[in-house]
């Protein structure tokens, strides 16, 4: 073999081993939480028990499903009630689920409109809002289109509903007229200057809780949980402030063994599931000292009781309230509508008499003209 043989060879097996171990763990943009903290964790576990994979930033939960569907050993991180919603699109068929106990992201609604207390109020009145959320391709953008999908006679009559360039730009929007509302989803942190800057532009959250929510599941498992956070920080008077709303977890995932076409790699990817599956919940949490995420194992709780029964029940009782507001609203708007119409009608007669008087008036004088 010459030696040209040789170092093609040897080049052709690197590139067959560099293909070979290309398995990618999908995350989301390189300063979120999915690809800085969570992947390097998975990362570092699955090499502990032999499996080579890196991580990867992508647009997110639904970018990560789709690399899925195209390299099934692919790993992807996705919010839960995005990842509920895109299987029933795409097909439970092609995917895994993989963890689910990993950490849970919280949703949150804002608005500057002090009327506007619970999601009652924002689902009985939603299609006289304006809804402007973040970037279309977002997390938060996916769970605002979920929550209408199950609520079509609450948020899904929301009319207006555009995308910003960012959720800081959406929150500001929000916070710029009493009509206007938003939704982001993220770790509730205290310290995040997000919830820092809604509170001193006079903004307000709203928690993004009721029943409905709350009974979401996808294959017997729930995808809402009702959670004490905090979003303020205790001052030496004052104690942290609770706030209230729904919570979902981070789901791992991956493609379905069947869908490869080899045996081996079928049964190494079967391999690769049962090891995922038995992790500790502990390895895919950062658990550094002191830092803000020991905090948030330590400072969200699931909320459950008389004080998740008092908050529904507000809700409950938001909608009911709006419900005959908004049929008086249709029927004062119905009303308007038929008397402009009326009114336009009669303009149209007093317009037709004009006119044929006009015509009149017009053929006198012609036959006046041809008689001289």
């Amino acid at each position: 073999m010459t030696r040209l043989h040789i170092t093609l060879t040897a080049a052709l097996a690197a590139l067959l081993a560099t293909s070979a171990h290309a398995k990618q763990i999908n995350t989301g943009g390189e300063t979120g939480a999915y690809y800085s903290r969570f992947c390097p964790l998975l990362r570092d576990a699955l090499s502990n028990s032999r499996f080579k994979y890196e991580c990867a930033t992508s647009e997110g939960s639904r970018e990560n499903m789709q690399r899925t569907i195209s390299t099934p050993t692919d790993i992807g991180f996705a919010q839960l009630d995005i990842y509920a919603l895109e299987r029933t699109m795409l097909g439970d068929e092609l995917f895994t689920t993989l963890r689910t106990d990993g950490a849970r992201e919280c949703l949150f609604m804002v608005s500057r409109n002090n009327d506007l207390t619970n999601l009652g109020q924002i689902g009985g009145t939603a299609s006289q809002l304006r809804f402007v959320l973040p970037p279309e391709k977002s997390g938060s953008a996916a769970s605002f289109e979920f929550l209408r999908q199950i609520d079509p006679d609450g948020l899904g009559l929301a009319r207006e509903v555009t995308y910003a360039s960012s959720t800081d730009e959406a929150i500001a929007a929000a916070l710029s007229a009493d009509d206007t509302v938003t939704l982001f989803v993220q770790y509730p942190d205290p310290a995040n200057k997000r919830f820092k800057d809604i509170e001193k532009q006079g903004g307000r959250l709203i928690p993004v809780l009721d029943r409905n929510i709350l009974r979401q599941q996808v294959n017997g498992e729930k995808i809402y949980f009702a959670e004490a956070t905090e979003v303020k920080n205790p001052s030496w008077n004052k104690a942290s402030e609770k706030f209230v709303t729904a919570c979902t977890p981070l789901v791992v995932f991956t493609g379905n063994p069947e869908r490869l076409d080899d045996k081996k790699a079928q049964e190494d990817h079967a391999d690769l599931v049962r090891t995922v599956k038995d992790f500790k919940a502990d390895v895919l949490r950062p658990q550094t000292g002191g830092s803000f995420w020991s905090r948030l194992w330590r400072r969200t709780k699931e909320l459950s009781g008389q004080s998740m029964e008092k908050l529904l029940e507000l809700s409950d009782e938001a909608r009911e309230k709006a419900g005959p507001m908004m049929e008086r609203a249709k029927d004062a708007s119905k009303r308007a509508m038929e008397r402009a119409g009326e009114l336009a009608e009669d303009g149209l007669d007093r317009s037709k008499d004009l006119l044929d008087k006009a015509r009149e008036k017009a053929n006198d004088l012609n036959d006046t003209y041809n008689q001289n």
